[in-house]
């Protein structure tokens, strides 16, 4: 008959071995819980409007010109970097200018919606305290940005002019052209900035 320390010896073998083999065991993989977030802000990827932003990026020369409703234009000069974001869905635009006040920056993000095929952009500059809001109205054309002024207050901006700003390329890329209209006390649109922005 065995003892009872001959049977806690074999128990106790028994218990290295099977604890041997389970560390040799890799744990079974916990599956990654699902994205969560998707069910209330669905996933979206870049659309044709990505693409066309994709070849604004880059380095540029700016020529900026005011137009008043009396006098001369107003030149000043600056450069820009424009650069996409979050894996191609976002274009931020840097500028800085030298003009006859002194100089200024200002900071753009402009993004597209593929499920809409309308533009939005954001615009903030040194000269104010005020953020500019634009958005298209029509299905993007595959070569101009047209733009729209906006307002999150739309009670208060009802009856209100709207500003328009236009966007495209000249000279197979190498030329930026974007124009800025406001509508007249007669409702007609007129032309009070232009950016002539050439790649470097």
């Amino acid at each position: 008959m065995r003892s009872p320390l001959h049977r806690l010896f074999v128990a106790l073998a028994a218990l290295v071995l099977a604890s041997s083999a389970a560390l040799g065991q890799k744990p079974p993989e916990t599956p990654k819980p699902a994205d969560a977030q998707s069910a209330y802000e669905p996933r979206s990827g870049p659309g044709s409007g990505q693409k066309f932003l994709e070849k604004l990026a880059g380095d540029w020369d700016v020529v900026k010109t005011f137009y008043p409703k009396t006098g001369d234009p107003v030149k000043s000069s600056g450069r820009a970097h424009q650069a996409m974001l979050n894996e191609g869905r976002f274009l931020q635009s840097d500028f800085t200018f030298e003009g006859p006040s002194g100089k200024t920056t200002g900071l753009g993000l402009i993004g597209f919606e593929p499920e809409s095929g309308l533009f939005t952009s954001v615009w903030v500059d040194s000269r104010s305290t005020r953020m500019s809001l634009r958005r298209s109205e029509t299905p993007f054309n595959g070569e101009e940005i047209v733009l729209f002024g906006k307002s999150l207050d739309e009670a208060a901006a009802a009856g209100r002019p709207r500003s328009r700003t236009s966007t495209h390329l000249e000279d197979g890329g190498r030329r930026l052209i974007h124009k800025q209209y406001v509508p007249d006390a007669d409702g007609k649109e007129r032309l009070i900035m232009e950016l002539l922005m050439t790649r470097q």
